[in-house]
């Protein structure tokens, strides 16, 4: 009985810790726009910046290690949006130093998003997902889809 009472305590301790720890599962890192004020992909090396133009294509700018544009390499890139029911999927050719989507944005503001990345032919393809808000966000004025800001959405 003695044993029980002591174990009991400890476990009830380990798996407050251990739930403590799965909440706190958010980046502290400080957000930084690309540079044409997209967002930036990091779960793509080298990271690319997603930017919506004001023609409503998709731009994919790649990035260096101190966030300045680089020159796609053989990269490949397909960025699937809009309702789910009717999706546009889009692919890029590349245009001086980005990619640029060969179809635009459907009209409305916000659609769920799939960018699918092989930085070569043969690679594993690396896939981010997010919401594309186009509403611009009234602290720093960059579209939803690139807020930097601390507050959520």
């Amino acid at each position: 009985m003695k044993t029980t009472t002591r174990i009991l305590p400890l476990a009830i301790a380990l798996l407050s810790s251990l739930t403590l720890q799965a909440g706190d599962n958010h980046s502290h890192e400080k957000k930084v726009p690309g540079p044409n004020g997209g967002r930036i992909l990091r779960s793509i090396e080298p990271h690319a910046e997603f930017f919506v133009t004001a023609d409503r294509k998709v731009q994919i700018t790649f990035l260096d290690d101190q966030g300045k544009a680089i020159a796609p390499a053989e990269q490949i890139v397909i960025v699937t949006t809009g309702e789910r029911s009717a999706p546009v999927k889009m692919t890029f050719a590349k245009k001086e130093n980005v990619l640029l989507s060969d179809q635009s944005v459907p009209a409305g503001n916000n659609f769920p998003v799939v960018v699918q990345v092989k930085t070569t032919p043969d690679a594993k393809t690396l896939v981010d997902k997010f919401t594309l808000n186009l509403s611009n966000c009234p602290d720093c004025k960059l579209a939803e889809y690139a807020c930097i800001c601390a507050h959520t959405h």
